[in-house]
């Protein structure tokens, strides 16, 4: 699920002027995969943020919406034993100037369904507030009007499994293009794809676990716009089969209402 804050199960976000626009410039190839992956730049998605759970290290990719809200998904579970780390792009170097924030309340979506994965979106309420940097700023989010083509290359980004390792060091990042809705039905069955979620992949790339909660962002005018929030797929990764995202522009609504009231 999401929440306020989108952190490394999740990020970032944001629905007003400044947001998507990292003072680093992310540099993405388009060919790479996070099986496999290609190393991000250091601080160049200043929305990804890492949810990790206190006493154990393992943790999903997320973002973050500004005054403290972070969208999520499934990966998330009691917020008190939980961290959001902030900044982060080494896992293994110690010097990096994080953020460390606890979880003051966590919102899962009423209709979330855990069999199918519908309504994958929790927010998260940090107890405090984020101090805006060069390395951490929020992503916008996507309008409910918005409507993106089909094949628009977008990026996910993640430190979750890869061809080589479980665990990478470094933020991974790969492009990939969006599907229709009924090009991803044709993959995963006409049942199984609801209008809360968006496939995007099948073109030898693919988010894996670990990733989960994570972004899926597209650029329009200069400015990185969340799509989608890695949400489920094959269980080996299949870089010829879509991922799953939720739909960010079809769960704004209920989005805007949890921030308006929280």
């Amino acid at each position: 699920m999401a929440v306020f804050l989108l952190a490394s199960c999740f990020a970032l976000v944001a629905s007003v002027l400044g947001c998507g626009v990292p003072s680093i410039k992310p540099q993405v190839s388009g060919y790479n995969k996070i099986v496999n992956g290609e190393n991000a730049v250091s601080g160049s998605w200043p929305w990804q943020v890492s949810l990790q759970v206190v006493f154990n290290p393992a943790f999903k990719p997320c973002y973050k919406i500004p005054d403290q809200p972070v969208l999520g998904c499934h990966c998330c579970s009691l917020p008190r034993s939980h961290r959001v780390i902030l900044g982060e792009h080494d896992r293994q170097y110690n010097s990096e100037p994080l953020q460390v924030k606890t979880i003051a309340k966590a919102i899962s979506h009423p209709y979330y369904n855990a069999q199918n994965f519908n309504n994958d979106i929790t927010l998260l309420k940090l107890s405090s507030p984020v101090q805006m940097t060069s390395r951490v700023s929020p992503v916008c989010l996507a309008s409910s009007s918005s409507s993106i083509p089909a094949g628009t290359r977008c990026v996910t980004t993640g430190w979750g499994k890869t061809g080589q390792t479980s665990s990478p060091r470094y933020l991974q990042q790969t492009a990939l293009p969006l599907l229709t809705p009924t090009q991803c039905k044709q993959y995963w069955g006409y049942n199984r794809i609801t209008n809360a979620m968006i496939c995007a992949g099948a073109s030898g790339v693919s988010s894996c676990q670990g990733d989960s909660g994570g972004p899926l962002v597209c650029q329009n005018s200069g400015a990185w716009y969340l799509v989608g929030i890695v949400s489920w797929g094959t269980s080996n990764c299949n870089v010829r089969t879509p991922a799953v995202y939720a739909r960010v522009s079809y769960l704004r609504s209920w989005i805007d209402q949890i921030v308006a009231s929280n």
